[in-house]
């Protein structure tokens, strides 16, 4: 079944999610119609790669031109007519940056991953559910209300000073017209009428010009207390889903929402601003005793130049954090000498900035909060900003082609290299600019969240593990020195990350019986979710009891044996994986002989086995489990293959598959049918031959039982049996002899 077939399948509360992440970016229609051929296709390696991305781009508008045909054959009016649109956008939109179309196509493969493991759960991860909170969505609703009310009063300020303007105009001209008669005209009594009329006017110029400062004190406090409160937190919010997403949590949104807002409240300070220029001009051409334009004007210009200080520094934000192309789904594990990509934007979008504002890139600029290795960046450290490479305009600058490169000591050697200390050094790399614009010059500075620097790829496991723990543990976006005394984390959301590892990395995140296994796992015994904390330690650094390997190290090589070698089986949820043999004998007493599970290895890194269940002739239960497989046998023969061609010779009997039914009572072939890699063979005989005179042969997994034998035995597995001998065998011998030939 296809992603977006399970996908359809959700409960609505979990479907509304899915409409929250498609729109006019990645028109839902074409996810419909596209759905197996976008799936096969590696958007997360295209969002690092622009040739990729480009040669998908430009497959995915001859799909949608495929369909178009189709549709227009049918005279579907309304799918022609947004086929047309969706057609229109990707060549126009997404032509210039093609992996800006990747990176949109895998947020949202991956988001469907993660709400399908949020679904299999069977309540929502505090980590989640945090960050769902309907608090947070009413105050992001409150700040664009404030935000737009702060425009409309800025904007109805403006016809305001206007008024006071044209007022000021016309008592000019009435005034100097008097001053322009002769001394006898001045004195008639018509003369002195005008003159009280003109008082009356200075009289109504002086409450105007006091009933605009007061207008714009009113903007320039809302503006304060919006961005002192609410869009702060805001702000800090974003950042800290930012950090959740990083290590396979929930998509984060919310950044043009918050530019919306940021340049809103930008254009409203620089109207606020201009409109105190034009008290000011209008003050040379005017005063008068008491007149509050010389008093208020400068504290308030003082405010305004604060105000728009404090939204530039805060603008300034790592979009997508510090990540090797090569390895996408593990942000902020740097190798040096490995290209980096990292994307950073102002959120305050003003056309005067397009190309003027250049950003130079930094790595550990505060030296003395980190270790004593030291790394410079090579590759291209300085860039403008701009608004054409993002599709959505936004004001950004992408680093592509910057390389971490380690700086020998003064001993003349490089830094200590320990497995666990370099993957527990965190560095940063810091980004400064600065922006000048209307007479202000504003020095902007930000920094990625803290990068591991690992020097080879066998240190990624820890260095990942470290990044995750970091990114669980606090929100403090620069705490360099966190791993000289790592907090303990609650096990309830470990547990949630893990299975984030799993949907975001693999595409099926784990269900409470798998969590459980690993929590006991972790722990050693049953415990509360909600009130274990675990130590960095237990997670990373001490071996499981009786291992030579740690927990995480044992995870991770479960990881990478699904993604390389059973992807499809996992995802389509066949492997229960996570299972103790205890548990096992359980869930397997009561079944159908021949019925089986697939388990993960707790003693082979990276294995795989399976264990099914038999029945003596004296009615009691037996289980077998077969040696674990590893990468190494797996690349040789698929799993699927494997579990298709099984055999097992008993004593006295002939070979035969013992695995009829996948737990719980799925038959084999209809489980993992579509997954082999072609139909068995029919057995022929050597006759028949195969190319050049030889007979055809096939690798088949045989393991052999002993009738007085219930524990599992080593299997002498993919000992190679064509089917053309195995025919002869059967016709010229005994099963006795079969037995005797095979072992």
């Amino acid at each position: 079944m296809s992603q977006w077939s399970q996908v359809q399948q959700l409960e609505i509360k979990f479907l509304e999610q899915v409409d929250q992440f498609y729109d006019d970016n990645f028109p839902m229609e074409i996810r419909h119609l596209l759905a197996q051929w976008i799936e096969s296709q590696d958007w997360e390696a295209a969002a690092n790669n622009e040739a990729m991305a480009m040669i998908l781009l430009q497959n995915l508008i001859i799909q949608v031109d495929d369909q178009l045909d189709r549709v227009s054959q049918e005279k579907n009016l309304l799918l022609i007519h947004n086929l047309k649109r969706v057609r229109k956008l990707l060549q126009g939109k997404y032509h210039g940056n093609p992996m800006h179309i990747a990176v949109i196509i895998s947020n949202c493969l991956r988001e469907e991953r993660r709400i399908l493991a949020a679904a299999s759960m069977p309540v929502q991860g505090p980590l989640e559910k945090s960050l769902q909170n309907s608090v947070v969505s009413e105050r992001q609703r409150n700040v664009e209300h404030k935000v737009s009310a702060i425009k409309n009063s800025a904007q109805m300020t403006d016809q305001d000073v206007k008024y006071l303007e044209d007022l000021q105009e016309e008592f000019d001209f009435r005034y100097k017209t008097i001053q322009s008669l002769e001394q006898n005209d001045k004195n008639s009594a018509l003369i002195k009428q005008e003159m009280l009329a003109l008082q009356a006017m200075l009289n109504t110029l002086d409450y105007k010009r006091k009933e605009v400062l007061s207008k714009i004190g009113r903007v320039i406090h809302e503006v304060d207390m919006l961005m002192s409160n609410l869009l702060t937190e805001e702000l800090l919010d974003w950042k800290r889903r930012q950090q959740i997403a990083c290590i396979g949590g929930p998509l984060h949104g919310g950044l043009d929402q918050l530019q919306n807002c940021f340049t809103l409240l930008a254009e409203s300070l620089f109207q606020v601003r201009r409109q105190l220029e034009k008290l000011d001009e209008l003050l040379t051409r005017l005063t008068y005793d008491g007149d509050p334009i010389p008093v208020q004007r400068p504290q308030l210009l003082e405010k305004v130049n604060f105000l728009l200080y404090n939204l530039f520094r805060n603008s300034f934000v790592v979009e997508r954090q510090p990540c090797m192309p090569t390895h996408p789904q593990r942000p902020m594990v740097l190798k040096t000498l490995i290209q980096f990509t990292v994307k950073l934007r102002l959120l305050i979008k003003l056309p005067e900035l397009n190309y003027q504002i250049r950003v130079k890139a930094t790595i550990d600029k505060n030296v003395s909060t980190v270790s004593n290795r030291r790394f410079v960046l090579c590759g291209t450290h300085v860039k403008a900003m701009n608004m054409d490479e993002s599709a959505n305009g936004s004001l950004s600058v992408e680093f592509r082609h910057l390389q971490p490169k380690e700086m020998k000591t003064s001993a003349g050697s490089k830094g200590n290299e320990g497995p666990h200390m370099v993957t527990e050094e965190l560095h940063s790399i810091s980004f400064e600019t600065q922006v000048c614009l209307y007479g202000l010059t504003i020095n902007l500075e930000t920094s990625s969240l803290p990068v591991v620097m690992i020097s080879n790829v066998s240190q990624l496991p820890n260095a990942w593990a470290s990044i995750i723990w970091y990114n669980l543990s606090t929100n403090d976006p620069q705490n360099l020195s966190f791993f000289n005394n790592p907090p303990a984390a609650t096990l309830s959301q470990l547990l949630e990350v893990l299975s984030w590892q799993f949907s975001s990395y693999v595409g099926r995140g784990l269900n409470s019986e798998q969590l459980n296994m690993l929590a006991e796992k972790l722990t050693g015994q049953q415990v509360s979710y909600t009130d274990y904390q675990l130590s960095w330690a237990k997670f990373c650094k001490e071996h499981l009891p009786g291992k030579s390997f740690t927990f995480w190290v044992w995870l991770e090589a479960i990881l990478d044996l699904i993604k390389k070698h059973i992807l499809p089986l996992w995802i389509d949820g066949y492997v229960m994986g996570f299972v103790s043999k205890e548990k096992e004998r359980i869930l397997l007493k009561d079944k159908t002989p021949g019925t089986f599970l697939l388990r993960f290895s707790e003693s082979n890194l990276g294995g795989i086995t399976f264990t099914w269940v038999d029945q003596l002739e004296n009615g009691d239960v037996t289980f077998h489990s077969v040696e674990p497989y590893n990468k190494g046998r797996l690349a040789a023969l698929p799993f699927a293959d494997i579990l298709r061609d099984y055999k097992v010779i008993m004593a006295d009997n002939v070979p035969e598959n013992p695995l009829k039914y996948l737990y719980p009572d799925i038959p084999k072939d209809k489980a993992f049918g579509k997954h082999y890699s072609c139909q068995p063979n029919e057995v022929s005989k050597p006759s028949d031959g195969g190319g050049k005179g030889y007979v055809p042969s096939v690798f088949i997994p045989v393991s052999k039982i002993l009738n007085d034998s219930t524990e599992p035995h080593s299997p002498s597995d993919l000992l190679p049996m064509s089917p053309s001998v195995y025919a002869v065998l059967r016709e010229h011998l005994s099963p006795t002899a079969i037995e005797t030939a095979v072992s």
